[in-house]
């Protein structure tokens, strides 16, 4: 054991961690949920205190010892390497400052024992005063939300949308020859290729590429350098300047200072943005899943014009069903990115004044919800759309047989005419060719090419 003094008083840690007392504060006042803030947001927080730290350096406030031990540490904790002494849960201290102090705590402690000191002698480094240089919670808390969140989206979800995209255009292609009975409301409409369907649904999500890209923008404005409320209280004027060009060179991203940093410190309107881009593709995604479990439906008492590659057997109790499980799974998913959008939605208006203080609970709901639908999205693409096969005679004998098919009389007979035949064709159980021909109303010929599915349905492509 070990004793360290903080500005309350003295604790005892275990000598094995990289953590202090404000860190062991923050650990027995909040046992809430076990829940910790994920590996991107460490790693975004040691960007931003190597940066911080170089930047201070290149602005001749750090000795170069203390900067090139705060350097290797702060490179440790973007690694990995100290993940397990990242040890608040995410309901904690407002804004975020027990999670501030605890990159703070980490980094000195590794860096006093990389020159040779013992954890706790702050006398070498000191975790506000060196590692916290210029900084403040309310300013890298922040920051380090738009910086992991902008990775987590270029990295995995962007990539996994576009091959959803892609499956789905690739499944449009191959089914655009397949004419089958639309729906709308449920009930009987007129005819549709599979491939338009399916066509529909690559559109959409080819959309909210856009708008999550569009929404990506604005997490690159970070408040870093703004420090307590915006004002850079104890920062060089040039730290601003220098810290943002040091974390565009770690990352490789252009990330700028914000427009406004009392603005930036006092809302977390980017994570928000993110967020609803989100909610939205969570909303598509939702529809695509919904519609390709009725497609799949049977396989003898449902529309079962689409039959999904099986994964596992669907029943503990009845032999040989097979479920759409990963449409389920990825239904679920979205109803959890949606549930996670309202916490950061209320999280985010939750601001007061100069700050926003819920910032723990909107990094750890978005960065989640980021993750999920990442994974959720590349499962569901690769074991699921890209082995979906179609009935092609199940869809046929359905678009024939549509009552809808009548709509294409109403340009010869008139709407109420055609309606009447509609209405004979459903009760004798009947197609509407098959009236159109008994009534007189068209000869086979006419009624053969007036009522063809595919020819309803335009072109092929």
């Amino acid at each position: 054991m070990r004793t360290e003094k903080d500005t309350m008083g003295e604790l005892s840690l275990p000598d094995d961690v990289y953590y202090g007392a404000q860190t062991k504060r923050a650990l027995d006042n909040f046992p809430i949920s076990g829940l910790k803030l994920p590996r991107r947001f460490i790693r975004a927080q040691g960007i931003v205190k190597l940066a911080s730290a170089r930047a201070n350096g290149a602005l001749g406030l750090l000795d170069r010892k203390i900067l090139s031990a705060m350097e290797k540490a702060a490179r440790e904790v973007i690694e990995g390497i100290h993940d397990r002494h990242f040890v608040v849960d995410v309901y904690q201290a407002g804004a975020g400052t027990s999670q501030n102090m605890n990159a703070n705590e980490v980094i000195a402690n590794r860096a006093i024992e990389i020159l040779k000191g013992r954890k706790g002698d702050y006398k070498l480094i000191h975790p506000n005063d060196h590692v916290n240089m210029a900084q403040s919670t309310n300013d890298t808390i922040p920051a380090s939300i738009y910086i992991s969140s902008f990775e987590a989206v270029r990295e995995g979800l962007l990539p996994a949308l576009k091959k959803l995209k892609e499956a789905l255009s690739k499944k449009s292609r191959e089914f655009d020859k397949i004419v089958k009975a639309g729906r709308t409301h449920l009930q009987d409409a007129v005819p549709i290729r599979l491939g338009q369907e399916f066509g529909g649904y690559a559109e959409a999500v080819n959309k909210d590429i856009r708008r999550v890209s569009n929404a990506m923008g604005a997490l690159l404005y970070l408040p870093i350098g703004g420090n307590a409320v915006g004002t850079g209280i104890n920062a060089a004027p040039k730290f601003k300047s220098f810290v943002i060009r040091e974390i565009g060179k770690i990352t490789g991203i252009k990330f700028k200072s914000c427009e406004n940093p009392f603005e930036g410190i006092q809302n977390v309107s980017p994570a928000l943005e993110l967020s609803a881009s989100l909610r939205g593709t969570a909303i598509t995604l939702t529809k695509i899943a919904n519609d390709i479990r009725l497609l799949s439906s049977g396989p003898r008492t449902g529309f079962a014009e689409i039959q999904l590659p099986p994964v596992q057997p669907g029943s503990s109790i009845m032999p040989g069903k097979i479920n759409p499980v990963m449409a389920e799974m990825l239904n679920m998913i979205c109803f959890q990115v949606i549930g996670n959008d309202t916490t950061i939605a209320y999280a985010t208006q939750a601001s007061q004044l100069e700050l926003n203080v819920m910032m723990p609970v909107i990094a750890y709901n978005l960065l989640f919800a980021i993750d999920i639908l990442t994974n959720g999205i590349n499962a569901f693409t690769e074991k699921c759309l890209r082995g979906i096969k179609a009935d092609a005679e199940k869809c046929r004998v359905l678009a024939d047989t549509t009552l809808a098919m009548a709509t294409a009389l109403n340009p010869v007979i008139g709407y109420a005419a055609a309606a009447e035949v509609s209405k004979e064709a459903y009760r004798t159980g009947k197609s509407v060719k098959q009236i159109a021909v008994e009534k007189k109303i068209l000869k086979e010929k006419e009624a053969n090419r007036l009522l063809d599915p595919l020819k309803l349905t335009g072109n092929p492509s």
